[in-house]
Formats: structure tokens, sequence, C-alpha cells
């Protein structure tokens, strides 16, 4: 989950090049921008690396001076902070890639179904990089993420290890609730009524207009984190990763909660507050950036939003109002609920971080290249990439056992760790014997992930879990499934703002799932179904 301070528009906050996405949303830059292309010089190395717009130059990280004692050469860096997918897409077209390429998911698995050949196999290549091998062997889950459908490894995962099930929480704010003498509310129809006196009843004591509710951008390519559609836990149906296009799976079936009933009912709850003024104004124009800033309030201790979602209370709120906020369990849809609440299970894509690294087909010196890959997997040098540099990052208290220091600059840790290193965006992994004390903020968030646990635990993860990293398409499937995709959520994005704002969900949509269903989605569902019966029956 990246837990970026500014990421996740989603991102969307989907997986994927999510921490792009959002550093495009952020306002970041392309810095030291080159061809694009590999080095003639063996000598040197183009490393394109994705980063987060608050993230320092590469050159003044430790590790990184490291990784060039290892190799023997000299990296040049190319840091690519915004407008990834552009860049990308001309990049592989023009068949014109850097020496390595490093980033979560810069290059995804439809990209390498199409353009694998750009891309060295490291399959053959495993003795050469010992700590990815040793990864691998220690971790067979990343072997099959790993591995496309005609066996070649293109890309290597990492792992992460110490990320709860979900890293999206649900929050309100206990100091109004207080102060308003309300209860914690348990179902929609409770937290409606919450949100009402919210926004009439003055809960900061002070006259200020509040936000009762607000959620994360909602993009045009789908859901994501931090998004209003976790609600649709409350109706029990599980959710992965964020939501995404709106595929799920639920007791070994594969379905669209985009035509489901359920979400219809969401939505007929989402416009009803909208309607009442319940929900920011700006939910559907804001960037993630000021998605966050809105919810730190104006600096002077005053909240401002009422009922929210996000990573850790510290990240979303700030150090100054966050211990007004409190984690809250899944609400039920309707009081007298007698079936199943879920939620979203992130445990996959969080822990198992796919496609981190790429080396060229024509690299110009392949075995620096691949010293450079090893390193990055080297035990302590993981550490660094996720956390930061020994000594103003980290402490090395012996060597297996590791203390994740405060931030420097008194920021909270997990935007100091965006500013200092590639974190989550960077290839890892992390051992399992290493004890490591964590920042508070990953520390917090498996803490606030207890109220959910129930909602998890009701979830089996081989039946309700999509093993989406884990299945390899071939690239007509993969190509089938993005022209299904991209026409069906030019309806399914546009309705849902419609419908938010203007209402008229019930009446729509018979004519609305009519033309969701003309995308092709079927077709979808049942390409979907074939390789997850496919995986189960293989494992």
């Amino acid at each position: 989950m990246s837990t970026s301070p500014l990421m996740l528009s989603r991102r969307t906050v989907l997986r994927g090049v999510a921490a792009a996405a959002a550093a495009a949303a952020a306002g970041g830059s392309l810095a030291a921008c080159g061809s694009g292309s590999g080095s003639s010089d063996p000598n040197v190395l183009r490393v394109l690396a994705l980063k987060h717009p608050l993230t320092k130059p590469m050159a003044e990280m430790a590790w990184t001076k490291k990784l060039e004692e290892v190799a023997g050469v000299t990296i040049e860096w190319e840091e690519v902070s915004a407008d990834w997918d552009q860049k990308k897409s001309t990049m592989l077209a023009a068949g014109d890639v850097p020496d390595l390429i490093v980033g979560t998911n810069s290059i995804v698995d439809t990209d390498l179904a199409t353009y694998g050949s750009l891309f060295e196999d490291l399959s053959d290549d495993l003795d050469a990089i010992p700590n990815v091998k040793q990864m691998l062997e220690a971790k067979p889950e990343l072997t099959a993420l790993a591995t496309q459908s005609n066996g070649a490894i293109y890309a290597v995962p990492g792992y992460k290890r110490f990320w709860p099930p979900t890293v999206q929480h649900q929050y309100i704010n206990r100091v109004w609730l207080d102060a308003l003498g309300l209860e914690m509310p348990t179902t929609w129809d409770e937290l409606y009524d919450v949100l009402v006196a919210f926004k009439e009843g003055d809960p900061t004591g002070a006259g200020q207009k509040v936000i009762p509710m607000d959620w994360s951008p909602v993009g045009t390519g789908g859901f994501g984190y931090f998004q209003c559609i976790l609600l649709l836990g409350s109706t029990g149906l599980p959710l992965a990763s964020g939501g995404g296009q709106g595929y799920f799976l639920e007791n070994g079936k594969v379905s669209n909660f985009l035509i489901d009933e359920r979400y219809r009912d969401l939505m007929v709850f989402l416009s009803r507050c909208y309607a009442a003024g319940l929900v920011s104004e700006e939910v559907l124009t804001q960037d993630y950036s000021a998605y966050q800033s809105v919810a730190r309030g104006p600096g002077d201790g005053t909240a401002t939003v009422g009922f929210t979602w996000g990573w850790t209370r510290s990240d979303r709120f700030g150090p100054e109002i966050y211990e007004q906020y409190e984690a809250m369990p899944v609400l039920k849809q309707k009081a007298g609920q007698t079936n199943r609440v879920t939620w979203s299970y992130d445990g996959f894509g969080e822990n198992f971080p796919a496609n981190q690294v790429l080396v060229s087909a024509t690299a110009s010196n392949k075995e620096a290249a691949l010293r450079v890959v090893n390193q990055f997997y080297d035990q302590e040098m993981s550490l660094e990439v996720l956390f930061g540099d020994i000594g103003p990052n980290i402490e090395k208290v012996d060597d297996s056992t590791y203390r994740v220091l405060p931030a420097e600059d008194g920021t909270d840790p997990s935007t100091w760790k965006w500013t200092s290193t590639l974190a989550d965006n960077g290839p890892m992994y992390i051992r399992d014997e290493l004890d490591v004390e964590l920042p508070t903020d990953l520390q917090e968030a498996i803490d606030e992930a207890v109220p959910l646990q129930e909602a998890i635990d009701s979830m089996d993860l081989d039946k309700d879990v999509y093993p989406t990293q884990f299945i390899k398409m071939t690239a007509e499937d993969n190509n089938a499934m993005t022209l299904v995709s991209t026409t069906m959520l030019n309806t399914t994005q546009t309705q849902f703002a419609e419908w938010l704002v203007h209402g008229g969900v019930e009446e729509q949509w018979e004519d609305y799932t009519a033309a969701v269903l003309a995308s092709g989605v079927e077709d979808n569902i049942a390409r979907m179904q074939k390789y997850y019966d496919d995986y189960m029956a293989s494992k």
C-alpha cells in the first residue's frame, strides 16, 4: 500500500502504477530525464526509477552508492515522478528501454504480454542473482507471481512481510460524537443520522462549516484505496485491493459489482448523503493531495472531516488532530442484518509486490545489471530501500536486528519514508528471520486493522479473493479484457458521478445494467473464471 502520504488516487489508487498515478495527481515533475535508452558504454548503467514526487534525488541516498560499488559501474538515474503511463507507452512502442527499470508494477503484466521480448528473461540467470533465487525458494508463491504464461521471468517481484491484511481503515471523529452526545454508528442509517448531526450540530464548538464525509478521488480507470466503495463490505460483498474495475470473487465465483444490486443499494445511499449535503463538495474534483490536506484541518487543532478512510490516523489527519479520530469496524447495511460483513483484503498486493525491477534484453553490461538486481535484494539494502539509509533512518543493532528511527525532520513516519527513499516503489526482500522494530505508522496500521479483523476473517482467501497477481493471462486474453473494460468503464464511471450528484439510481438501473452487459463484461467474467479455476486446480 502503498502507504505514501500523497499517493493512491488512486491508486485511482489502483495497484499497478498507483504511485505514479498519484504522483501525476500531486503535480510531480519529471527529473533527470534522458533519452530512455540503455547506455552504449559498458561502464555506465542507465536505470529508470519510478518515484514519489516527495522523494529526494537518488544521488542523495547513501544506498545508491553501494549499488554502484557492487556493480562496478556508474549508474545514471532517470527519475520519473509524473506522466509515467504516457512515457511508458511511447518507450515500449519504440522498443527503446533503459538498462534497468525500477518501480513496483512500473511495467505490468499486460505490458509484458505484448512487450516481454524487450526484457531479459531472468529464469536462466538465477544463479547470478542469488538473493533473488533465495527469495523465490523461501516464498514459492513469488515464483508463480514472477513467471509469465510463456515461462519467462521478465520482472522480479518482492516481499515486504510486515503489511497487515488491509491497508484501508475507516475513521470517525470521536470528539465530535462525544460533543454531540452521539453513539458510534453501526448501520448505514445510523451513519446517515450521525453525518446530519455533524453538519447541523456545530461539533467543533466554533460554528465552522465541516465536511461530514469524504473519500479519495475516484478515477476513470475504476475504484481504488480509501474510497466509498469500501461500504460494499457492509453488504457482505468481498473486495480486494480497493475494488479496481469491479471484478470480485465470492465463494469461488467471479462477478462484477458494477452490475450487482448491492452496488445499486450503495449508490442509493451515497446519493442520499450527497443530496443532504453530507459529502464533500469537492469529492469529484479534488486530487489526492487536496483530499489529504483538508482532513488535516487549518492547523489550529480544529478538525474539518467527520467520517472518512485512510492508511493510518496520523497519516490521514496529521500530528495535531489524529487523536480525535477512532478506527471503526465495518458497518452493517441494515439493522438486524444476519449475513456477514466483509472488507477489502489487500495483503497479497502489499506483501508480495509485483514487477519491481526489470533488465533490458540489450543491456550494455548484463553482468553489472544483474549485480545491481541482486544487491537490491540484499538483506540490509532491502531495508534501506524500504525505510531509508542506515544512520538517519535505520539503526543497525546487530546483524539481524534493526530499528526504524523516528523522522529527523519531525514529520510523520510515512512522509519521512517517502521523502528519504524509494519506499514501496523499490525492489526488496525483507527476510522473515530479521528482528525489525517497525516505524510507528506501520504499527499503527496493524493496530487499526483490529476492528476490521472479524470482517476480514469472514472471507475465505481462496474463495473470496481473486488471485490477480498470481494469474498470468495470454496477450490475446489481456487485450480482450482491456477492450471490454475500457468500454465498460466509460459507462460506469460517468454514471457513478451522475448518480452521486443527481440521483436516479433505481429508475435507471435496468438500462444501466443493460449498457454494462453490452460492453462484454460477462465475457471478461468468463475468462477470469476459467483462469481462476485452472489456478486453483494447479495449487
